[in-house]
């Protein structure tokens, strides 16, 4: 991956991380259904009426933006109704790094180097460390519809790869207003409409500001550039990005909220970077490796 990509698809990884930080100033305010459906329906409305709809084949944008809204961030509110913290919904949503890989092996026949299986065994390990040190505090089935998520993500992921759009910023505007229509169906189908009234009222400077986030620098210049990068790339080498997240999110959350960072996740950050370390330089690694043993 060229270097200009790698820091782009970084700093994609790391607003993803602030974002969870920035979705608890909405919810604070919000009700997370209605909170994911207008920071969506900003997505798409006004550019879709400015941007023609893309050649890629309907069904490609539709089913990504379906699965994407209604599939993956309305089990994601699911999950996190239930019970499931967002903390720890933004930890096990990451399962979805290895879940691309695999599938994208599977169903493309991408093919994963041995180094890719060593950062990812490495990148697991820290991932279950911070999982194992969060678990007690939302159990039970919304655990699993998180999980569930991470695997509709990867399909999400595994669509792009396969339709490959030409103009990949329309077909996000577009995606998002499939996206948008799916979550107000789930959200009037387990809510009713009290989430959409109560927001109208409910909607203060914090709130304009979490929706206006999501909706502009985390979804349009985010999934831009992530899905721009999986076009490109394999997603073997793309998707492991995504493991920065919670170390990004922990990051954010110290600054911001000033919540401690254990010895366990800053153990299982060391991991995660590791791990990724070794997915995108373990060639040059051990080149220099050999390089400085003596001769």
């Amino acid at each position: 991956m060229a270097v200009k990509d790698l820091l782009l698809g970084i700093l994609v990884a790391l607003i993803w991380g602030a974002n969870f930080s920035v979705i608890r100033l909405g919810l604070a305010d919000v009700d997370p259904f209605a909170l994911a459906c207008a920071r969506f329906f900003l997505s798409a409305f006004p550019l879709i009426f400015l941007l023609p709809r893309p050649a890629t084949p309907l069904r490609y944008v539709a089913g990504y933006g379906a699965l994407f809204g209604g599939g993956f961030w309305g089990m994601v509110n699911l999950g996190m109704f239930v019970g499931v913290p967002a903390g720890l919904a933004s930890l096990l949503l990451q399962m979805s790094a290895f879940f691309t890989i695999l599938l994208a092996a599977a169903v493309l026949g991408e093919r994963i180097a041995a180094r890719q299986w060593a950062g990812m065994a490495l990148a697991f390990a820290g991932l279950a460390i911070i999982v194992a040190s969060s678990i007690g505090s939302g159990a039970g089935w919304g655990i699993a519809l998180i999980v569930l998520a991470a695997g509709v993500w990867s399909v999400c992921n595994v669509i792009v790869r396969r339709a490959r759009p030409d103009d990949m910023f329309a077909f996000l505007v577009w995606a998002c207003a499939f996206a948008t229509l799916s979550l107000v169906a789930l959200t009037l189908a387990t809510k009713g409409a009290a989430p959409f009234v109560r927001m109208a009222a409910a909607m203060s400077a914090t709130a304009v500001f979490s929706v206006l986030f999501q909706a502009w620098v985390t979804t349009l210049f985010g999934y831009w550039v992530w899905n721009s990068l999986l076009k490109t790339y394999p997603a073997s080498q793309v998707a492991p990005l995504s493991l920065l997240v919670p170390v990004a999110g922990m990051l954010t959350s110290w600054l911001v909220y000033g919540e401690t960072i254990a010895a366990a996740r800053l153990l299982a950050a060391c991991c995660i970077l590791s791990g990724i370390a070794v997915m995108f330089f373990g060639e040059r690694l051990v080149l220099l490796g050999r390089s400085a043993l003596p001769r």
